[in-house]
């Protein structure tokens, strides 16, 4: 028997029925990497929570710290139960409350696929339920902690966390769908790639209402009105939670990409990366630069601060600019922190870490800055959105802050704010062997 000619005819039988089964098999292969995308841009958004709580544990003073670590552990906790209880259908309605009756169900909890989803299921949508939660609860953890450095070292502990369920569960969600739930303002053409306004700002007009509600530090500016500085506890803290932040920025772009089952959304995603760091460094070197020239020596939390607002800046469109248009896009950025810190002062607005310079004002910049590498986006309708996410999360936020004051006051005594947070209102410090400062 002649081996040569019959062995490929066997082969053959064997793999005409494979291939007939691998044709009507169902294309998985989108469904299993936007899923990893959302999942490994997920964890790194999530390290982000630990960028927060070190940025604010060092820039706030030593007697508070660790008010500002349980702040942010409650914050990220609640904003999981309450995005999953409420904000995550709310945000992402489907068929809708806008349509089928307002607000719908409030209680209408998230619910995973089940156990071993067959492949033919997989198709029906563009990524598991669990990794597009997990994806988006990171981002509505991120704006609660905006506001939790603005209010530092004077708020009361269970007001503030009672502002961040309403924040999660109900406001964030709210205004998130308007543009990423295909609400009014995206059918209206407003763009906002992965949440300059959506995000950073709605966490900006949050703060700035309960900063002016809550009222500066006892000391902080003086009849005259002269600012008295009041220097945070650690700076290589900080220093390392702006690194972190950096690293978790990757996932907040990169993963807002929502897809990456072809050539063209992993080249993307990875055009996203590049532009992403560039405006970070470029707006770190401009805050360098300026402080500077106008202080005459460089402020290390400029620079922090100018290289988170760099990422704020172009976190709208991240995409679209070449290198050179992300550098200059993060410069500005860089450049508005440096002035407007200062001009909150002028305002008697006390903003601890920053935090409104650069996710509120950044924030704005950068949604400005879509029109000009975006061919689709046009100045009005970016503007448009920039007023209506400001007018309702600012008034919202500024009634609540209000209502919380009245039923249960959100301000710490005097001497209790003197003494600090830390052994006033936990009855622990971070630093026990050494004084408060």
């Amino acid at each position: 028997m002649n081996l040569n000619k019959t062995l490929p005819v066997a082969a053959l039988a064997l793999i005409v029925p494979t291939a007939a089964l691998a044709q009507d098999a169902p294309d998985v292969t989108p469904y299993i990497f936007t899923t990893l995308l959302f999942l490994m841009a997920g964890f790194l958004v999530f390290f982000m929570a630990a960028g927060f709580a070190m940025l604010e544990a060092g820039l706030v003073r030593s007697k508070n710290v660790t008010m500002q670590l349980t702040k942010n552990i409650g914050l990220f906790s609640i904003a999981s139960i309450m995005y999953w209880l409420i904000g995550f259908n709310l945000m992402y309605p489907g068929d809708g409350w806008w349509i089928s009756g307002w607000m719908g169900p409030w209680f209408s909890y998230t619910e995973l696929e089940a156990v071993g989803l067959a492949a033919e299921d997989a198709t029906l949508d563009y990524a598991s339920v669990g990794s597009d939660f997990f994806f988006q609860l990171m981002f509505v953890a991120a704006t609660a902690s905006i506001v939790s450095g603005a209010l530092a070292e004077r708020i009361k502990l269970w007001p503030f966390l009672i502002f961040v369920a309403v924040l999660t569960g109900v406001m964030y969600p709210i205004s998130g769908s308007w543009q990423w739930g295909g609400g009014w303002l995206s059918e209206m053409g407003f763009s906002d790639f992965a949440g300059s306004t959506v995000v950073h700002s709605v966490g900006g007009w949050a703060a700035l209402a309960g900063a002016i509600v809550l009222g500066a530090r006892a000391g902080k500016y003086g009849p005259d009105g002269k600012v008295h500085p009041m220097l945070g506890s650690n700076l290589a803290l900080a220093t390392l939670g702006t690194f972190i932040l950096w690293l978790g920025w990757f996932g907040f772009n990169g993963g807002s990409q929502l897809a990456m089952g072809t050539v063209g959304d992993v080249t993307d995603v990875s055009r996203i990366f590049a532009n992403t760091n560039m405006a970070a460094a470029s707006g770190a070197v401009a805050a360098l630069i300026l402080t500077q020239v106008v202080y005459g020596k460089v402020d290390l939390t400029m620079v922090l601060n100018g290289a988170l607002a760099g990422l704020v800046s172009i976190t709208a469109e991240p995409l679209a600019p070449t290198l050179f248009g992300s550098l200059w896009i993060g410069a500005i950025g860089g450049v508005i922190v440096v002035f407007t810190v200062p001009m909150l002062d002028k305002f008697k607005i006390d903003d601890v870490v920053g935090a409104i310079p650069v996710h509120l004002f950044a924030g704005i910049w950068g949604t400005i800055a879509v029109v000009f590498y975006n061919g689709d986006a046009s100045i009005v309708n970016q503007v448009t959105g920039i007023v209506a996410y400001g007018v309702f999360t600012f008034g919202a936020s500024f009634i609540l802050w209000m209502v919380l004051k009245g039923i249960m006051g959100i301000r710490v005594s005097e001497d209790a704010e003197l003494a600090g947070l830390d052994t006033t209102e936990l009855g622990m410090e971070a630093y026990p062997d050494f004084s408060k400062g």
